[in-house]
């Protein structure tokens, strides 16, 4: 197996938690750690791992953990700036971006310019700037490898292809939230607890909410255009209560080629690290003969209008995933904090979609101010 020293952006969150038991698993080495503000359970982390580097990117957070760590040689550092010298470690030449939302997007680009290879669990990375990151990927020799199941399926189902051009279609899969089956006037009355009761996944409150209103699949939907040079036509979803299959790619001569596996995290986390290689690792296997049925529909979209938005914004590309993105992340927000109802999220990022202009072909700053304009458009509807 290769070697490697990694830096985990976000270790204290689900899926770094997860990402620290393979590499744990597997012998890897942690070259730093970031965090937003768990002091406690970064602490535990540095005091385990022993990174060279660990980062808290609250101020008063990171000061409160060089006092705990200061009987550790763990540097601290705090900040924005703590976390792009995380990135840029030069001990790691492997980043987990583990972090949620935009702010994932500038560590990213960092590491990318090191030329390190990148476990990508940010999504909003490639929705709001696919077209510059792998651009960015290619010139600086970077690459970017899935930590999303449903990427690292469709990665995994595609070794065998020799050219895209045999690809028919890549298909997602789609647990169908919470909510599945609900009519949108059933969904008037959801409360924060409600969207928090995922069926097969532990995630974070964001995702999980992501889920529920279907905007995490068509997140994913614009992640696979760039991830795999992929049209919007050539992309389905399809809902699949069991979260066994992991998503599909069907090709030319209409064999479809599929993965398959319990709904564990640690298992696209390790092949990320560990391709093209695979190795024995901490995830769950999976029993066929007692997993039970596998079932299959189409998403909703009349119900679940957030997953609606997100195909229009595929559609229009440009900084319409930047302006989907940033107007999702704010209404999310309200919503957790109980200031909005459920249906609200998509009618706020309808909202900043309409008001917010999309320019074609972005530079970074107009990316970061499209995510801007769109904040701002759902906070003061």
């Amino acid at each position: 197996m290769r070697s490697c020293c990694i830096s985990l952006l976000g270790s204290t969150g689900s899926i770094g938690r997860q990402s620290l038991e393979v590499i744990q698993a597997c012998g890897m080495k942690v070259g730093a750690l970031t965090a937003n503000s768990n002091v406690a359970r970064m602490e535990e982390q540095a005091r385990q791992f022993q990174p060279k580097l660990a980062v808290m990117m609250d101020e008063q957070a990171a000061a409160d953990l060089k006092v705990r760590l200061a009987d550790t040689p763990v540097r601290v550092a705090g900040g924005l700036e703590g976390l792009l010298e995380a990135a840029e470690l030069p001990q790691a030449d492997t980043v987990i971006t583990a972090v949620v939302g935009m702010v994932g997007l500038r560590p990213t680009m960092a590491a990318i310019r090191e030329g390190k290879r990148i476990a990508l669990a940010n999504k909003e990375t490639l929705v709001c700037a696919g077209q510059l990151v792998t651009e960015e990927a290619r010139d600086f020799g970077a690459k970017i490898l899935p930590v999303d199941s449903e990427h690292s399926a469709l990665f995994q189902s595609l070794q065998g292809c020799k050219d895209r051009g045999e690809v028919k279609r890549l298909i997602l899969t789609c647990s169908g939230g919470p909510f599945f089956g609900k009519t949108r006037k059933e969904l008037e009355g959801m409360t924060r607890e409600d969207a928090l009761q995922h069926p097969n996944w532990s995630m974070g409150a964001k995702i999980t909410v992501d889920s529920a209103t279907l905007m995490n699949k068509g997140l994913e939907f614009i992640e696979a255009m760039h991830l795999y040079q992929m049209p919007p036509e050539k992309i389905s979803i399809v809902v699949h209560r069991e979260s066994i299959i992991h998503s599909l790619v069907e090709y030319c001569d209409n064999a479809m080629i599929a993965q398959m596996g319990t709904p564990d995290m640690r298992l696209p986390i390790q092949y990320a690290l560990t391709w093209p290689e695979r190795v024995v690792g901490p995830a769950t296997p999976l029993d066929l003969c007692s997993c039970g049925p596998l079932t299959f529909a189409q998403p909703d979209t009349e119900a679940f209008q957030c997953l609606a938005l997100a195909l229009a914004a595929a559609k229009t590309g440009g900084t319409a995933g930047a302006i989907l993105n940033g107007a999702n992340e704010a209404a999310v927000a309200l919503f957790l904090e109980g200031k909005i109802g459920f249906l609200d999220i998509a009618d706020r990022v309808r909202r900043a979609m309409e008001q917010v202009k999309v320019i074609q072909d972005p530079s970074m700053t107009q990316v970061l101010e499209a995510d801007a304009a769109a904040r701002e458009a759902v906070l003061s509807a």
